[in-house]
């Protein structure tokens, strides 16, 4: 069972609407609802399809050997998910223990930049000005990404911020520690875990989930 919580201050929020699919935090008022599980697993992820499923949950993919799913969270309002959010952790040699992190997620949402520590909603003025740093393939499409500075973020995490358009959302890759960046390459495909079918019941699950 995942519980909703507010996105602001992580307290539980109460359903002031359940037809409208509405929340209310005591302290910050209406709200959509964070929803992230203490551990990822089958069943969380399978809840989250069945609650969130027509707004795209995108996975590595394939997961590479010895990589897991360490974390699966949404943020909904009453008219549905608004974003989503995975993890995938594994390790290299250079860099230990690796999280992928992936957002997409509608303009103004905010969740994106909330991992990535910033203090406004969206990557923020002029990020795409010049050229993209890399391209990734999203459901068959190349999808260019931008870096996002991190110099006046919160939080004492290392980590490193992209950040492109796709579908009319914002598409996020938060890589920590920052120079496991490079594992990224141009053929690094998502694939929408919706349209993956039963090869979801191997993924791999473990924890702990990210700091965020």
């Amino acid at each position: 069972m995942v519980t909703p919580v507010c996105p602001s201050c992580a307290a539980p929020v109460l359903a002031v609407e359940e037809e409208s699919g509405g929340y209310a935090c005591a302290e910050h008022g209406r709200t959509p609802a964070l929803w992230r599980a203490e551990e990822a697993s089958y069943d969380v992820l399978s809840e989250h399809l069945q609650r969130d499923g027509s707004f795209p949950t995108y996975l590595p993919w394939p997961l590479a050997p010895g990589w897991s799913v360490t974390d699966v969270a949404s943020i909904c309002g009453a008219e549905g998910a608004r974003g989503v959010l995975t993890c995938t952790t594994g390790a290299s040699e250079l860099d230990g223990a690796v999280d992928v992190i992936v957002v997409a997620e509608e303009p103004g949402t905010g969740l994106g930049a909330r991992v990535a520590g910033l203090e406004h909603a969206d990557p923020g003025p002029g990020f795409s000005a010049g050229a993209p740093v890399l391209r990734v393939r999203v459901e068959g499409r190349q999808v260019a990404l931008w870096p996002v500075s991190t110099s006046d973020t919160t939080g004492d995490w290392d980590r490193s911020v992209l950040c492109g358009e796709h579908g009319g959302r914002w598409l996020w890759v938060v890589v920590q520690p920052a120079s496991a960046v490079l594992l990224l390459r141009e053929d690094w495909t998502l694939r929408d875990a919706t349209g993956i079918g039963p090869a979801l019941m191997e993924l791999p699950f473990s924890g702990p989930a990210p700091r965020w």
